[in-house]
C-alpha cells in the first residue's frame, strides 16, 4: 500500500486487525509504502483484505494497493517489523489534539495531567518535527528526548494507541516549558503580550476582551487595522457558526475560519475593526487548550512576526524578533524543524493553506513526467513541488520582498526536496522579470517554463477539479505581468492547461504614482473619474493632479477598480494592508439587494486579427458617482457595483463562447458577494462554473497552477 501511511497509526492498526482476524505475519514501513504479509485461513485473509482499507485510520491516505499470493511459511505470530528504506515517504500534516488525549490532559489521575506536550498516533506534531524519512523517532526533533520506562512500554506495545507515536513524551522524559504556565496566564490576564511557541512557529497572544492590550499588540507588531485571529474553545459565543464551519473548526487541521461576528461577542472592536467577520480558531495543541482553560477568555493569537515577515520558529530568532513585542516569551525545548503558519478558510475555500494541510498532496490532473519546482508569485508566496501525479504546496511564506521571507523560500524548498527525495529537472515561474522567485528560477541552471500569472490562476482552478479544459476563465486580481509587458488583473481567458488566449479584459487605466496608487486608492479613483468624464474632487485629492500624467503605468487590474469605488464612496482612501479597500467595500455591500449598474462590453480598437472585448469599468465608476451625488445609499451603490461587474463579465463569457465551462479565480474571488453574483449570472447563461475549494484563489495558489501548466506542456512535447 502506498500513500500517507507513516505517522498516522497505520502499523498498529494493521497489527490489531490481523490479531482480530487470527492471522500471522508482519507489517513494515518501506518509505511511502506499507508492506503487509499475512497467512491463515483463506476466509480470514479475505476478511482482512476487505477491512484493511475500509477501516484505515482517519489520518491515513491510501493511494494504491497491490497484492500477490505467496506460499505459507508457517508463521505463528503477527509482528511489527523494523522500517526499511524506500522511496521517500509522504509525511503527514500536524494535527490537533484528539479527544482521548484531551481527556487525559484534564484528568488529575492521569500521569500526563496538564502536560503541554502529550500526543498519540492520532494527533500531535508531524510535519514540523520531521528531519528525515522514514518517519521514526530518531529522524524527528524528539530524538534528543530519551524515553522513560513508562513511555517506552507504550511505544513498543502494538495494542497501545501510542505504539510508535514518534513524538511520545511525558513530564518525566519529554519537553518542558521555558517558564511556568501560570506566569504566562498572569501576564495575559494583566493585559500583557505573550509570545507562545506552538507547533509550527511562534504566536503573539493577548486578551481579546481588552482594548488596551489589543492596541498595544497592534502598535508593537506594526499591524494597524488588519483583523487578528481569536483563539477560543467556544466559537458559538463569538460568531454565528454554520454546521459546515463548525465541522471545519473542529477538524484535525484546526484552521482559522472567517465567520460572521455576533453583536454580543465578548471581543473588543479593535480585534477586527469595522469588520462583520471574525477569524476564529479552536485550540489545537495541549498548550493552547491549557491557555484557553486557565485564562477563561478568548485570546488574540496572531503570527509571531512583524507584518509581511514569515512566522518566527527558531528560538534564537524568535527572541531577537519578538523580544521587543512580547512582555513574556513562553517557549519550550522541542525544536521546530519546519515553520508552518495557521491555515485560514472562508466559506468553503482556503485563503491560506498551511498548518494541518501541508505537506499533503494536491492531485494533478496529469502526470508530471519530470520533477518540477514551481516558485509562485511574490505576495502570499508559496512554492510547489510536482512529482508524478502529486503536487506538494509549501506552507505560507509571506511577501518575498522581505529578506526573511526570501530566506524562508530557499530554506523551506530545500527541506521539501529532501523530504520528497526529489531532484528538480524543470523550474516553472512567473513572467514578471523582477520577482525574486523568477530571478531564482533563472539562476538554477535548469530548463525554465514561464507561465503568465493569470493563466496560472486559471490552471490552478481547473486542475484542482481534475480537469484540463478548455474553459473560459474569469481571473480578477490586483496585479499580474501581462504578455504585452503591461499590468493585467481583470481578465477573461479562453484556455486549457497548456495555453491561453486573452479574449476580454477590463479597460486599462493609469495608476498615478505607480505603486503609490495601490496604497492610496484615491489616486485610482481620480484616474477612473477622468476616464468616465466625471469631475474629479481636486479639493480632496489635490496631490494626484501632478502625477496623473507622470509615472502612471496602465493597469487592467480589477483590484484597482474596487479601490476606486471604495475611495469614491469614502470607504477607504488609504489602506494599511493589502486589499483593505476592496474588503471594506464588500462589507458595505453586504446582502443589500440592487440591480446591476450598466457596464459596456465592446470590441477593442486594436483587436486584430481576432476580436478582443473590453469591459468598461469606468461605466461602473460613472454610475456610482452619479448615484452618490443623487443621494443614494452607499450600501446600495456598493451592491449595484458588485452586481454590475459580475454581469459584465458573464456577458463577455456569453459573447466570446468556445467553452461551456467557466472558471473563477484570482484574489478578488475571495469576495463572497462577487463570487456568488458571478456564479449566478454565468449559470443563467448555461455555463458550468468551477471555483476553488482545495487551493487558495489568491496568489498562494499560483505555484500549483504553474506546476500544472509546466506538467501539461511537458506531456504535450512527449
Amino acid at each position: 500500500m502506498r500513500g500517507v501511511v507513516q505517522g498516522v497509526g497505520f502499523r498498529p492498526y494493521v497489527h490489531r486487525l490481523a490479531t482480530r482476524c487470527g492471522l500471522a505475519g508482519f507489517v513494515s514501513n518501506e518509505g511511502d509504502t506499507v508492506v503487509v504479509e499475512v497467512e491463515g485461513l483463506e476466509a480470514a485473509v479475505e476478511a482482512f483484505a476487505v477491512a484493511l482499507t475500509a477501516e484505515a485510520p482517519p489520518l491515513a491516505r491510501i493511494d494504491s494497493v497491490a497484492s500477490e499470493r505467496l506460499p505459507a511459511v508457517g508463521e505463528r505470530d503477527f509482528v511489527v517489523a523494523r522500517s526499511r528504506a524506500g522511496r521517500s515517504a509522504l509525511v503527514p500534516p500536524d494535527v490537533a489534539t484528539c479527544d482521548a488525549c484531551l481527556a487525559e490532559l484534564f484528568d488529575p489521575s492521569d500521569r500526563r495531567y496538564r502536560y503541554p506536550f502529550l500526543n498519540c498516533t492520532d494527533c500531535g506534531p508531524r510535519f514540523t518535527i520531521v528531519v528525515g524519512t522514514p518517519y521514526d523517532r530518531p529522524l524527528t526533533t524528539m530524538a534528543g528526548f530519551e524515553l522513560c520506562a513508562d513511555c517506552r512500554r507504550e511505544y513498543e506495545d502494538p495494542s497501545d494507541r501510542r505504539f510508535h507515536a514518534e513524538p511520545i513524551a511525558c513530564p518525566a522524559c519529554g519537553p518542558r516549558l521555558s517558564v511556568p504556565l501560570e506566569e504566562a496566564v498572569r501576564v495575559l490576564l494583566e493585559g500583557g503580550i505573550v509570545a507562545v511557541k506552538g507547533i509550527g512557529g511562534y504566536h503573539l497572544a493577548c486578551d481579546a476582551t481588552s482594548s488596551p492590550a489589543v492596541e498595544r499588540l497592534r502598535e508593537r507588531k506594526r499591524r494597524e487595522e488588519k483583523p487578528l485571529a481569536v483563539l477560543t474553545a467556544e466559537p458559538e459565543l463569538l460568531a454565528a457558526v454554520s454546521d459546515d464551519e463548525r465541522a471545519l473548526l473542529r477538524s484535525p487541521a484546526r484552521p482559522i475560519v472567517l465567520v460572521p461576528r455576533r453583536a454580543d461577542a465578548a471581543v473588543v472592536e479593535e480585534v477586527a475593526p469595522g469588520s462583520p467577520w471574525l477569524g476564529v480558531m479552536l485550540p489545537y495543541s495541549p498548550l493552547h487548550h491549557l491557555l484557553c482553560v486557565d485564562t477563561g477568555r478568548p485570546l488574540v493569537l496572531t503570527s509571531g512576526n512583524l507584518t509581511d515577515e514569515p512566522i518566527a520558529f527558531d528560538d534564537e530568532d524568535a527572541c531577537a524578533r519578538l523580544g521587543r513585542i512580547a512582555d513574556l516569551v513562553l517557549s519550550h525545548n522541542r525544536p521546530i524543524h519546519r515553520r508552518c503558519e495557521d491555515s485560514v478558510w472562508r466559506a468553503g475555500f482556503p485563503i491560506r493553506r498551511s498548518r494541518g494541510y501541508v505537506p499533503g498532496a494536491v492531485a494533478l490532473p496529469l502526470t508530471a513526467q519530470r520533477p518540477i519546482v514551481a516558485v509562485g508569485a511574490e505576495l502570499k508566496s508559496t512554492f510547489c513541488v510536482a512529482r508524478g501525479r502529486d503536487a506538494f504546496l509549501s506552507a505560507h511564506l509571506g511577501d518575498l520582498t522581505s529578506e526573511e521571507a526570501y530566506r524562508a523560500f530557499r530554506t523551506d524548498l530545500r527541506l521539501y526536496l529532501e523530504m520528497l527525495g526529489v531532484e528538480p529537472e524543470l523550474v516553472a515561474c512567473d513572467l514578471h522579470p523582477d520577482y525574486l522567485s523568477t530571478r531564482w528560477a533563472w539562476e538554477q541552471g535548469l530548463p525554465v517554463e514561464e507561465v503568465q500569472h493569470h493563466h496560472a490562476h486559471a490552471a490552478a482552478c481547473l486542475a484542482e477539479h481534475g480537469e484540463t479544459g478548455p474553459a473560459l476563465a474569469i481571473v480578477l486580481d490586483g496585479t499580474g505581468f501581462g504578455t504585452d509587458g503591461t499590468i493585467w488583473g481583470g481578465e477573461l481567458l479562453r484556455c486549457d492547461l497548456r495555453s491561453f488566449e486573452r479574449v476580454a479584459h477590463l479597460e486599462p487605466v493609469p495608476l498615478p504614482g505607480g505603486d503609490a496608487a495601490v496604497r492610496e486608492p484615491w489616486r485610482v479613483a481620480a484616474a477612473y473619474l477622468e476616464r468616465a468624464g466625471r469631475p474629479v474632487p481636486w479639493q480632496r485629492w489635490a496631490e494626484v493632479r501632478q502625477t496623473l500624467a507622470l509615472n502612471a503605468p496602465l493597469s487592467s487590474g480589477a483590484g484597482r477598480l474596487f479601490d476606486a469605488v471604495s475611495a469614491l464612496l469614502r470607504v477607504r482612501e488609504r489602506v494599511t494592508y493589502e486589499a483593505q479597500a476592496a474588503i471594506e467595500l464588500e462589507h458595505l455591500a453586504g446582502d443589500t439587494e440592487a440591480e446591476p449598474y450598466p457596464c459596456t462590453v465592446t470590441p477593442a480598437r486594436d483587436c486584430a486579427p481576432r476580436a478582443t472585448l473590453v469591459v468598461r469599468g469606468s461605466d461602473l465608476v460613472a454610475a456610482a458617482h452619479d448615484d452618490l451625488r443623487a443621494g443614494r445609499e452607499p450600501s446600495q451603490i456598493a451592491a449595484a457595483f458588485h452586481e454590475g461587474l459580475a454581469a459584465a463579465f458573464a456577458e463577455a463569457c456569453a459573447r466570446v463562447g468556445g467553452a461551456t465551462t467557466a472558471v473563477l479565480s484570482g484574489g478578488c474571488f475571495q469576495n463572497l458577494r462577487l463570487l456568488d453574483a458571478t456564479r449566478r449570472r454565468l449559470e443563467r447563461h448555461g455555463f458550468r462554473v468551477l471555483s476553488h475549494s482545495l487551493v487558495p484563489p489568491n496568489d498562494a495558489g499560483v505555484s500549483y497552477g504553474q506546476a500544472t501548466v509546466a506538467a501539461a506542456r511537458l506531456a504535450s512535447c512527449a
